[in-house]
């Protein structure tokens, strides 16, 4: 058995390229090239209000058009003055001139001899070259006494020691976080470019499926996909334009592909896209001009997940069984919306953990195995347990999943102990 490089650059190196048993099927990493190579970014850039850019992807980097700070200003609370006023050996006594506010205009040059009372953020007075904590000073309202000698420039924000203009704050790319927020705000930038959101359009598939809280004749089941998928959309940037359940007839099929293609920028089915004589999606996908570019991938549950267009719209197909399109959405779904928002990820949400019990695995395929993190062992690894088995029809364990662990498509056996990767499930 090989474990793969967990320090390897790139998408999920997992293995998935030892041992494939299905020639024709890409790896989990060859999937995500071809996606990238097939997604471009949406067009379309707006101006949003900074205070509404809290997870949206920048469409061009902030730069800083001024110096920050703009002057010379007290870090701290207490008294401005000169270093060389403060000859011989201490204790020093100056007297205390002027109280110079934050916000406020210059209470004027200091004089010689003598020091200002300076609160934080405040203009730093003419002449100054230190400031002295409030803490070390003892003020009795008209003089002070110093018992240490400052060092120059001490507590005191320099002019554009933190942005020159010019300077690029956040780049083109990144999903902007509240630390993000900061730095574009004290460029002070109101508002900045993101590109419009991703229009989603979702059709379920399967003339078996109900809605929850509707009543099941003989045979049929309720609808998982449909609510679990509508949930996982609800992110910032992202619009949901129509969701709906078509039947499992081709002609209908192509009818509410064609009208999705039309409004969406990626059209989201579930199940279908097997090799059953009931799974119309391809089909009826081809019949309305669309085309595929991947077709399966070399993973266990997921396998028949694929992607293609259809007048300028991005098609995902995700297998029908929850837990495979729950899988094959966080993996594939989210690197699509990736790339219509122009997001540049940083680095990888990978990590490596240690197994709670042995694995048994049948070479061949990935298996993206749910897994619960139990906490660090005495080196302060984590640990992750998981079932037997995946099981993608079987729901009631995604509650109790943190993430996926994957299992190299060359391994047979992993023992107690043993290091795989984990791949943590987004934030509720």
């Amino acid at each position: 058995m090989t474990i793969q490089d967990l320090g390897a650059p790139g998408g999920l190196e997992c293995g998935c390229d030892a041992l494939d048993t299905a020639p024709d099927l890409l790896t989990i990493d060859q999937a995500l090239l071809a996606i990238d190579a097939a997604v471009p970014a949406i067009a379309d850039i707006v101006d949003i209000p900074l205070e509404q850019a809290a997870g949206r992807v920048l469409a061009r980097a902030v730069a800083a058009e001024t110096t920050s700070p703009p002057f010379d200003n007290s870090a701290m609370d207490g008294f401005a003055l000169r270093c060389a006023d403060l000859s011989g050996d201490g204790p020093w006594i100056l007297p205390v001139a002027g109280r110079q506010l934050a916000g406020a205009d210059s209470v004027g040059a200091l004089q010689r001899g003598v020091a200002a009372q300076v609160l934080t953020g405040a203009l730093l007075p003419e002449g100054a070259d230190a400031v002295v904590m409030q803490e070390y000073a003892e003020f009795d309202g008209s003089r002070i006494v110093l018992n240490a000698r400052p060092a120059a420039g001490a507590h005191i924000r320099r002019a554009g020691e933190d942005m020159q203009p010019g300077d690029v704050i956040v780049p083109a790319g990144r999903c902007v976080g509240p630390r993000d927020i900061a730095a574009i705000a004290a460029t002070g930038r109101g508002t900045v470019q993101v590109r419009r959101p991703v229009r989603i359009g979702l059709l379920t598939t399967g003339d078996e499926v109900r809605a929850a809280g509707q009543s099941l004749a003989q045979a049929q089941i309720w609808d998982v996909n449909s609510p679990m998928l509508i949930a996982a959309m609800q992110q910032p940037g992202v619009e949901l334009i129509h969701a709906t359940h078509g039947g499992d007839t081709r002609e209908k099929l192509r009818e509410t592909l064609t009208d999705l293609a039309a409004r969406a920028d990626l059209i989201v089915t579930t199940g279908g896209i097997s090799v059953g004589v009931a799974d119309h999606v391809k089909p009826a996908l081809g019949e309305a001009g669309g085309r595929i570019t991947l077709s399966g991938v070399a993973i266990k549950p997921g396998k028949p997940v694929s992607v293609g267009h259809l007048n300028g719209a991005v098609w995902l197909g995700l297998p029908g069984n929850p837990v495979s399109a729950f899988v094959t959405w966080t993996i594939f779904g989210q690197r699509i919306l990736q790339r219509l928002t122009g997001h540049r990820q940083q680095g990888t949400h990978r990590r490596p953990v240690l197994t709670a019990a042995p694995i048994r695995h049948r070479p061949g395929r990935c298996e993206l195995r749910l897994a619960t993190l139990t906490g660090l062992d005495s080196e302060g690894r984590e640990r992750v347990t998981f079932p037997e088995q995946t099981q993608s029809a079987r729901v009631s364990r995604l509650p109790r999943a943190d993430g996926l662990i994957l299992i190299p498509a060359d391994a047979d056996h992993i023992p107690t102990g043993g290091m795989v990767e984990f791949l943590p499930f987004p934030m509720n």
